[in-house]
């Protein structure tokens, strides 16, 4: 890897954990919802928990930073350098909530295919931005279908947040896109499993957002490792 890709990694890394040092202000503003569980946080506690900034920011930037790595000379960048900063930040409020919220998911389509339009344009390549939208569309789809085959294991708010991921990742490629999406399932599984064991869960009903994200950025920094396997 050249100088000029570990400062364009460096740069994202920077950038996201910029934005999501001021998260907390955006996590204080959100409406709560009328149809919350009993129990749930205030979203303005969440938002003064100490440290919650400087953990956001860490988060944020080491996967924007290890997502760069991988994409240094490619104008997709840009886009996920605001999806590894909101989706951290989605991640924390689902964890705590069991809710992903309209108000930072929805906008985050407008963002995400602006920057996907944007590296395609850059790029001169109209096909990544025909694969983004399909793989929004792909991503929505199945999720969807699966919220009502058993809304009970899968909330709606996954459902929406499944098609930013997907346009992002198709972006990319098309291997990145099922990698992606199967590597949110699979550590949901275990990592869900594991966590139920330790009674940190309940094991009927636990966050999938944050593996939704977790495997999101494994699809894309597993990359070269799956090109190099299959030559």
């Amino acid at each position: 890897m050249t100088g000029a890709e570990l400062a364009i990694a460096a740069a994202a890394a920077a950038t996201a954990g910029g934005l999501a040092w001021f998260s907390p202000r955006l996590v204080a503003a959100l409406p709560e919802p009328e149809d919350a569980a009993e129990g749930k946080p205030r979203y303005t506690d969440l938002a003064v928990r100490r440290g919650l900034a400087l953990r956001l920011a860490v988060a944020s930037a080491l996967a924007a930073g290890s997502v760069g790595v991988v994409l240094a000379d490619s104008a997709v960048l840009a886009p996920w350098v605001y999806v590894c900063a909101v989706g951290v930040v989605l991640a924390f409020i689902d964890w705590h909530t069991t809710l992903l919220p309209f108000r930072i998911v929805a906008p985050s389509y407008a963002v995400v295919a602006a920057l996907v339009l944007l590296a395609g344009a850059l790029e001169r390549d109209r096909d990544l931005v025909v694969r983004a939208g399909v793989g929004w569309l792909a991503s929505f789809t199945v999720f969807f279908l699966m919220w009502l085959v058993y809304s009970k294991g899968l909330g709606y708010g996954d459902v929406r947040l499944s098609g930013v991921l997907g346009m992002a990742l198709a972006a990319v490629g098309w291997q990145e896109l099922v990698v992606g999406m199967y590597a949110a399932f699979l550590f949901g599984a275990v990592g869900g499993g594991v966590l139920a064991l330790l009674r940190k869960v309940d094991r009927r009903a636990y966050p999938f957002g944050p593996f939704m994200v977790l495997g999101a950025c494994f699809g894309v920094v597993s990359g070269p490792l799956f090109a190099w396997w299959t030559g």
